[in-house]
């Protein structure tokens, strides 16, 4: 039975014991930049792009002897590895992995990585970056031809602003490694706003180094109203709070619209609990917003982005949510519960609280009348002091549309 040898490379040169495994093969598959190195074997190579046409050329040659198939560093590092495992019996595959760029980038700016968080962008369409790179100490990133250093850079810089973070943009601290192994390689170091004027090679790793991060919080979910900031007592009560998410069963990832998000509490409680979830905070007063902008910035949520203006006008640019609440719609929830309905993923749940008696009459028909299975909970609170006093607070109506 023939084999497929995957084999890394790490040096610029290959090693007798690779030489020796390509002697065995009847083809040899890799990229462009591994060609010159083995000139030798000239008759036998194919490039591996487009990866469609190189598997194909491996399944047809492997009837008939060995095939090589050439990887940057660690094959089972985001790298062709895996692909070849989906599509071949793993027992004709030989993986010989070599250094993985993580670890000789880390060598080059002497960071230890047993900490680090590694994330791989080749492809990968985020809908919020800084969401995704902001919340470690230490991030490693696999970049792309979209995602490069002074993109992501940028994307970064253009981010706290917007949240008011005025000292991280100069103490984050940004490291690039180049064209690992050849002779361009080279290491940048610098703060987001000078990563965002270099221009760098295709072939980079990226190091993120975030100071006083803190680590994964004692508990993700219970935060209290005196924690958070707010205007003259406008917050969603913990408790109502606490039945509203437990209505919104939120995932584990993708896009989240709170619509009114008023101080932002049930955003930076829904992010606090999802970190991997991308909270957009919908609210037209500038003193709330500024509110959500130091919450997210206290609580270190930058998987919230703050979003200014009036549904469901200010709906328009953000990416389709798998979640929606609406606790506020200043008089326009006739035509906001449409657009809602009109963007929401399959499987979606809309979660509207109702105060006044025309929200809790006019919410459920809305929902019903756009194809919404409406269920509806009622919270009567009353909280009792330390003091024995008792306050008791109006009634709330949770109503939960799914379909």
């Amino acid at each position: 039975m023939f084999k497929i040898f995957v084999i890394g490379i790490a040096e610029g040169l290959l090693s007798t014991s690779q030489e020796q495994l390509l002697q065995q093969c009847s083809l040899i598959i890799g990229a462009q930049r591994f060609a010159e190195m083995v000139s030798g074997f000239s008759d036998r190579y194919v490039q591996i792009t487009p990866l469609k046409e190189a598997l194909a050329a491996l399944r047809h040659a492997l009837p008939h002897g060995n095939v090589a198939v050439l990887a940057s560093g660690d094959p089972l590092f985001f790298g062709i590895g895996r692909r070849l495992l989906t599509e071949f019996p793993e027992e004709r595959i030989d993986i010989f992995p070599a250094l993985s760029s993580i670890q000789r980038a880390c060598a080059l700016f002497r960071v230890p990585w047993d900490d680090a968080t590694i994330t791989s962008l080749h492809g990968r369409v985020a809908a919020h970056l800084p969401g995704l790179l902001l919340g470690h100490g230490k991030h490693l990133v696999l970049t792309d031809a979209t995602n490069s250093p002074d993109r992501i850079a940028g994307q970064l810089l253009q981010y706290l602003t917007l949240i008011g973070a005025s000292e991280l943009p100069t103490s984050i601290r940004i490291l690039v490694a180049e064209d690992i192994g050849l002779t361009s390689e080279k290491v940048f170091r610098g703060s987001l706003a000078e990563a965002g004027k270099e221009r760098f090679s295709a072939l980079n790793i990226v190091c993120l180094l975030i100071p006083d991060c803190p680590a994964t919080p004692a508990y993700r979910f219970g935060l209290t109203e005196d924690l958070l900031h707010h205007s003259r007592g406008l917050i969603t009560k913990n408790e109502v709070r606490a039945a509203t998410l437990h209505r919104l069963c939120l995932p584990d990832r993708g896009v989240f619209w709170d619509i009114g998000a008023g101080s932002g509490s049930l955003s930076i409680e829904a992010a606090r609990a999802n970190p991997q979830l991308t909270v957009y905070a919908v609210e037209q007063k500038e003193e709330e917003l500024e509110n959500i902008k130091k919450n997210i910035v206290k609580f270190r949520c930058f998987n919230i982005v703050p979003v200014s203006g009036r549904a469901p006008e200010a709906l328009a640019g953000l990416p389709d949510p798998q979640r929606v609440f609406i606790g506020g719609s200043s008089g326009a929830l006739p035509a906001i519960v449409p657009a809602v309905a009109s963007r929401l993923t399959e499987g979606g749940i809309l979660v509207i609280n109702g105060v006044v008696d025309t929200t809790v009459r006019l919410a459920p028909a809305l929902m019903r009348e756009h194809g919404f299975t409406v269920h509806t909970s009622i919270i009567q609170m009353s909280r009792t002091g330390p003091d024995g006093n008792t306050k008791q607070f109006n009634p709330i109506t949770i109503m939960t549309g799914t379909r």
